[in-house]
């Protein structure tokens, strides 16, 4: 097993040169948010769609057609808005007078990377449309059903502040998403090195592409074989468990608060997660403070709170803190 490790640790070194390289191209054009490039590239390395939160104007938008740019990856912005349809994300049947027949005109979905802004303001049609995209990799049109381009991630934004005329997205869908990333305003640091950068009108960056499709695939591949103990994956369905069963955990105070506890995709996504966690850090293997560093993106959109909690001003985060803090690490 060791001598494995060894030499996946080798292979974990030579692809995270490359990684390096797209967060200083990245760095050229975004300053600071260090922690949300991190998950778009552990979106981006195992196949993860992200649902981004935060005020406008923190670069989510710019952040994520930058990425697009480096990695050789189509990339297509959707603004959400109440008025929108399904055929105006996927597409529809238009009528060729000439051939006196259907033919299919496909939407902005078709691409690497979507971008849907705002994704809380579109109807419940749009989100069903949304969905078989996201789970199936698919799309139908009419009759005929569409594979979409490989990678195919959709990156979603919202607003936190506005809630006028939004709708809330429904829970299967919000399950859908490997990650929720809270996205925080930079640090007065930060805040002046953007004031040097972008404080003026004309701004010409040239950016490298240091991924192809083929390299993000072999990537993945590498992260696949990342060797995470059963210690560990037993230290990750007990955190699961806990969401759902408090009081088998010693947690009973938490059953009053939690309405529902997370899904299989939760186990699912830790695991993932935590493996490209080890990955970015250059290692071939997990530990659980892998799977404690991707545990909130990947819980606290899974965690239904209760009245109760919400009546205390408890949030998710507060919930999985405990459950971090209490349950016994391996």
């Amino acid at each position: 097993m060791y001598s494995n490790i060894s030499a996946l640790n080798e292979m974990v070194k030579e692809k995270l040169t490359l990684v390096e390289n797209v967060k200083t191209e990245i760095h050229k054009v975004i300053i600071g948010q260090d922690y949300m490039i991190e998950r778009l590239l552990i979106g981006l390395f195992t196949n993860g769609h992200i649902l981004l939160e935060g005020v406008p104007g923190l670069a989510k938008t710019l952040t994520i057609k930058t990425l697009a740019d480096i990695c050789d990856l189509s990339f297509q912005r959707i603004q959400f808005t109440p008025d929108m349809l399904p055929a105006d994300l996927i597409g529809t049947m238009i009528y060729n007078q000439k051939e006196v027949s259907f033919e299919v005109k496909k939407g902005p979905i078709f691409a690497n990377l979507i971008l849907a802004d705002e994704i809380n303001r579109a109807p419940s049609k749009v989100q069903s449309a949304l969905l078989e995209a996201m789970q199936e990799k698919q799309v139908t049109i009419g009759e005929n059903t569409f594979k979409l381009p490989s990678p195919f991630l959709v990156l979603a934004t919202q607003n936190p502040i506005e809630q006028e005329g939004t709708y809330p997205l429904p829970e299967a869908q919000v399950d859908r998403f490997m990650l929720k990333v809270i996205v925080s305003y930079p640090s007065k640091e930060e805040e002046k090195a953007i004031l040097e950068k972008h404080g003026k009108i004309a701004t010409d960056i040239k950016l490298q592409k240091i991924l192809t499709p083929e390299l993000i695939f072999e990537i993945r591949n590498v992260i696949d074989q990342i060797y995470i103990d059963d210690k560990v994956k037993d230290y990750i369905v007990d955190i699961v468990n806990a969401t759902r069963y408090p009081e088998e955990y010693n947690l009973k105070e938490l059953k009053n608060y939690i309405e529902f506890g997370a899904s299989p995709r939760a186990t699912i996504n830790l695991i993932l997660g935590a493996k490209a966690m080890a990955f970015l850090k250059g290692r071939g293997f997990a530990t659980p403070q892998d799977v404690k560093d991707i545990g909130k993106d990947v819980l606290r959109h899974r965690i239904i709170l209760s009245y109760e909690a919400e009546a205390e001003d408890l949030t998710s985060d507060d919930i999985i803190n405990q459950l971090f803090d209490e349950i016994e690490v391996p």
